[in-house]
C-alpha cells in the first residue's frame, strides 16, 4: 500500500517539475490566462466541457471564476457545460453523444468568448465538434490535454498539453494549471 502512496505522489511531482522545466508550456498558460482576460473585459464568458474527470474538473474551474477564488470580488461568467442534465441527456437521446457540447456552444458562445475543451487524449469526438463549433462562432479554443495533444492540438488556439501520457497524473496537473488561471485572471481584473 505504502509503494503505491509513494509511487502516485513521485509520478506527479515529476510531472509538475516537467511544466515548470517546460518554458513553451508556461508561455502558453500565460496565454491562455490572456484569453480569459480578455474575454472577460469584453463582458463576454469561459465555457469549459469535458467528460468523466474532465467534466469534473471543468465544473471545479467554471465554479472558481463565477463564484470566487483567493478574493470577494464580482462574479465572472463562467459555466461548465455539462451542468443541464436534462439538456445533456436529451440532446444525446435524440441526436448523439457526439454533438451534446457543440450544440450548448452554438446556442451559448458568442464571437470573443473562450472555450476550454479538456480532453487527457485529446481526441474527444464531442470535445472535437465542439471545438469546431467553437470556431464558427468565433469563439478562441483553449485545449486542456495530455503530451501528445491528440487531434486537438492542431485546432485550438492556445494547447496546454501536460508532459504525460497517464490520466490521473494530467488530470491532477489540469486543476493545477486551471487553478493558475484563475489567479491570473483574478488578480489582472480586480487589480490585485
Amino acid at each position: 500500500m505504502r509503494q503505491i502512496i509513494e509511487k502516485s505522489f513521485q509520478e506527479s511531482i515529476a510531472v509538475k517539475a516537467a511544466i515548470l522545466e517546460d518554458e513553451q508550456l508556461q508561455l502558453s498558460i500565460a496565454a491562455a490566462a490572456q484569453c480569459w482576460i480578455e474575454a472577460f473585459g469584453r463582458d463576454g464568458k469561459v465555457l469549459f466541457c469535458g467528460n468523466g474527470g474532465s467534466a469534473a474538473d471543468a465544473q471545479h474551474l467554471a465554479a472558481e471564476l463565477s463564484g470566487r477564488f483567493y478574493t470577494d470580488r464580482p462574479p465572472l461568467f463562467a459555466e461548465a457545460l455539462h451542468v443541464n442534465g436534462s439538456f445533456v441527456t436529451a440532446v444525446a437521446n435524440d441526436y448523439n453523444y457526439d454533438t451534446v457540447y457543440a450544440r450548448i456552444v452554438q446556442a451559448a458562445g458568442r464571437p470573443g468568448d473562450v472555450l476550454v475543451a479538456i480532453s487527457t487524449s485529446g481526441n474527444s469526438p464531442n470535445i472535437l465538434r465542439a471545438i469546431e463549433k467553437a470556431k464558427e462562432q468565433g469563439m478562441k479554443v483553449v485545449g486542456m490535454t495530455g503530451e501528445s495533444g491528440g487531434k486537438m492540438a492542431a485546432m485550438v488556439d492556445v494547447l496546454l498539453n501536460v508532459p504525460s501520457r497517464d490520466t490521473p497524473r494530467i488530470q491532477e496537473s489540469h486543476i493545477l494549471i486551471g487553478h493558475i488561471l484563475c489567479e491570473i485572471t483574478e488578480k489582472t481584473i480586480f487589480h490585485q
